[in-house]
Protein backbone atom coordinates (compact mmCIF):
# COMPACT_ATOMS: atom_id res chain seq x y z
CA UNK A 1 0.00 0.00 0.00
CA UNK A 2 0.92 3.59 -0.72
CA UNK A 3 -0.09 6.72 1.71
CA UNK A 4 -0.25 10.85 0.49
CA UNK A 5 -0.84 13.01 3.29
CA UNK A 6 -1.40 16.85 2.43
CA UNK A 7 -0.94 19.72 4.72
CA UNK A 8 -3.12 22.80 4.41
CA UNK A 9 -2.30 25.46 6.85
CA UNK A 10 -4.83 28.57 7.02
CA UNK A 11 -7.37 27.27 5.93
CA UNK A 12 -10.14 30.09 6.20
CA UNK A 13 -13.59 27.82 6.78
CA UNK A 14 -12.70 24.45 8.06
CA UNK A 15 -16.79 23.68 8.09
CA UNK A 16 -17.34 24.83 4.34
CA UNK A 17 -13.81 23.16 3.33
CA UNK A 18 -15.18 20.01 4.57
CA UNK A 19 -18.51 20.32 2.73
CA UNK A 20 -16.88 20.93 -0.33
CA UNK A 21 -14.24 17.94 0.32
CA UNK A 22 -17.00 15.60 1.34
CA UNK A 23 -19.78 16.20 -1.58
CA UNK A 24 -17.01 16.87 -4.44
CA UNK A 25 -13.52 15.42 -3.90
CA UNK A 26 -14.29 11.80 -1.78
CA UNK A 27 -16.38 10.94 -4.94
CA UNK A 28 -13.32 11.66 -7.49
CA UNK A 29 -10.88 9.63 -4.86
CA UNK A 30 -13.39 6.76 -4.48
CA UNK A 31 -12.53 6.28 -8.67
CA UNK A 32 -9.10 6.36 -8.69
CA UNK A 33 -7.72 2.74 -9.34
CA UNK A 34 -6.53 0.95 -5.84
CA UNK A 35 -8.66 2.98 -3.63
CA UNK A 36 -8.32 2.22 -0.15
CA UNK A 37 -9.08 4.74 2.10
CA UNK A 38 -9.86 8.81 2.20
CA UNK A 39 -9.80 10.94 5.65
CA UNK A 40 -9.83 14.57 6.03
CA UNK A 41 -8.91 15.91 9.20
CA UNK A 42 -9.44 19.34 11.24
CA UNK A 43 -6.47 19.66 12.92
CA UNK A 44 -7.48 22.68 14.27
CA UNK A 45 -5.94 26.09 14.29
CA UNK A 46 -6.63 26.57 10.64
CA UNK A 47 -4.82 23.30 9.65
CA UNK A 48 -6.78 20.54 7.93
CA UNK A 49 -4.91 17.08 6.83
CA UNK A 50 -5.96 14.98 4.36
CA UNK A 51 -4.74 10.96 4.12
CA UNK A 52 -5.44 9.03 1.02
CA UNK A 53 -4.47 5.46 0.48
CA UNK A 54 -3.97 3.51 -2.47
CA UNK A 55 -3.05 -0.14 -3.33
CA UNK A 56 -0.03 0.85 -5.39
CA UNK A 57 2.00 4.04 -6.04
CA UNK A 58 0.52 4.93 -9.23
CA UNK A 59 -2.74 5.52 -7.44
CA UNK A 60 -1.52 8.08 -4.40
CA UNK A 61 0.50 9.93 -7.19
CA UNK A 62 -2.73 10.52 -8.83
CA UNK A 63 -4.19 11.45 -5.51
CA UNK A 64 -2.07 14.21 -5.65
CA UNK A 65 -2.64 15.70 -8.85
CA UNK A 66 -6.55 15.32 -8.03
CA UNK A 67 -6.34 16.65 -5.15
CA UNK A 68 -4.17 19.76 -6.73
CA UNK A 69 -6.70 20.25 -9.55
CA UNK A 70 -9.64 20.09 -7.04
CA UNK A 71 -8.19 22.36 -4.62
CA UNK A 72 -7.21 25.07 -7.72
CA UNK A 73 -10.69 24.67 -9.09
CA UNK A 74 -12.62 24.33 -6.16
CA UNK A 75 -11.43 25.48 -3.09
CA UNK A 76 -8.85 28.05 -3.64
CA UNK A 77 -10.51 30.89 -1.10
CA UNK A 78 -10.61 28.18 1.41
CA UNK A 79 -7.38 26.87 1.35
CA UNK A 80 -4.85 29.66 0.41
CA UNK A 81 -1.71 27.99 0.90
CA UNK A 82 -0.08 25.37 -1.11
CA UNK A 83 0.04 21.97 0.85
CA UNK A 84 2.99 19.83 2.09
CA UNK A 85 2.65 16.97 0.47
CA UNK A 86 4.33 14.10 1.98
CA UNK A 87 3.58 10.21 -0.37
CA UNK A 88 5.69 6.74 0.23
CA UNK A 89 4.78 2.87 0.89
CA UNK A 90 3.26 2.18 4.17
CA UNK A 91 5.26 -0.02 5.91
CA UNK A 92 3.50 -0.41 8.58
CA UNK A 93 -0.52 -0.70 9.71
CA UNK A 94 -3.26 -2.05 12.06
Amino acid sequence: MYAAVRRYEGVTDPAEAARIVQEGFVPLMRQVPGFVAYYWIDAGNAVMVSTSVFEDQAGAEESISRAADFVRDNLASLLPNPPQVTAGKVVAAA
